[in-house]
């Protein structure tokens, strides 16, 4: 009897380490440029694909042509301004900032300039150069490039659901202007759809 109570405990113990290690986490490294979806959420490959194709759309723009006319083949200064988030979930938008400055540098067709905080951080470090610095290697201000075009927009986002299914529409907005003249050059949008069903 205590024989037959020993082996009971013993399967009850191997059972449970089956269903312990069949419940455990399972985490598989796969390729940044691969498409997963899970939850239905905007994902880095829709940033990574919007700002390869929405700035491949703005360098093909008759605003460059006309630009590289006006000053003689001289590339157009870009700076990338605040993308806002205004979708119904969080999307750190800075990711897709640096997806879209990241499109702009490989293109090699215009020249890109820090903006925001950086070049805030970048005037701090010039600032602190003239007490800090050799004279020979110290960093003058009002040399900075400074920008033609400046880049702004918003991620959106609509969501239509009923019980278990729900389609989630994103919509990115994008508007280079003329820094000097305020002229909006150049305008578009991506849209994504993406069907869930739970």
């Amino acid at each position: 009897m205590q024989f037959k109570k020993i082996i009971t405990l013993a399967a009850i113990a191997v059972s449970g380490m089956l269903i312990i290690s069949s419940c455990s986490r399972q985490v598989t490294r796969v390729n940044t440029d691969e498409t997963i979806d899970i939850s239905g959420n905007w994902n880095n490959s829709d940033s990574r694909l919007v700002a390869q194709e929405m700035t491949q759309t703005i360098l093909t723009g008759k605003w460059l042509p006309d630009h590289l006319e006006r000053k003689q083949g001289k590339k157009p200064v870009v700076v990338v301004g605040v993308v806002n988030n205004k979708s119904h979930e969080h999307i750190d938008a800075e990711t897709f900032v640096k997806d879209v400055e990241q499109s702009f540098i490989q293109s090699a067709r215009v020249r890109l300039v820090q903006g925001g905080k950086k070049r805030e951080e970048l005037r701090a470090e010039k600032a602190d150069q003239q007490d800090n610095a050799s004279v020979s290697t110290m960093k003058k201000f009002g040399l900075e490039n400074g920008a033609d075009y400046i880049l702004q927009g918003s991620i959106n986002s609509i969501v239509d659901s009923h019980k278990r299914k729900k389609v989630v529409y994103y919509q990115v907005n994008l508007e280079l202007t003329d820094i000097q003249t305020n002229e909006v050059v150049w305008i578009g949008d991506k849209k994504i759809s993406k069907y869930v069903k739970n």
